[in-house]
């Protein structure tokens, strides 16, 4: 009966997983900090935009039009040049995870595809 309760514990902690690395900062954020504040959430300039609580989709999106050539903005298309696909992912998953001053609200049936 004993290891009952460790045996919750490992179990509950296993299920925490995989939150705790969807929401774990990427090593590339700290590149973002730098111009849009810690967590995306106060960006140094009011015309940098808040990263924190946006639609993941949003910004994958944005970096990818980035990386192509697509969107126009010398800094972020040398920023988004350098990323993979899968960091430009973590990246938007990150900051759509973080609380921040965005009204978001939640889109009936929309669901994040895990990676």
């Amino acid at each position: 009966m004993k290891s009952l309760p460790k045996f919750l514990a490992l179990g509950l902690s296993l299920f925490a997983l995989p939150v705790l690395a969807e929401t774990a900062a990427p090593e590339k954020a700290a590149q973002c900090a730098a111009c849009h504040g810690q967590a995306g959430a106060k960006p140094i300039m009011a015309a940098y935009p808040v990263l924190a609580g946006q639609y993941a989709n949003y910004l994958e999106h944005a970096l990818k039009d980035y990386k192509s050539g697509a969107r126009k903005n010398p800094i972020m298309m040398s920023q988004a040049a350098a990323l993979t696909d899968e960091e430009i992912r973590a990246l938007s998953r990150y900051f759509a995870a973080q609380e921040g001053p965005l009204y978001t609200p939640s889109i009936p049936g929309h669901k994040v595809e895990p990676h």
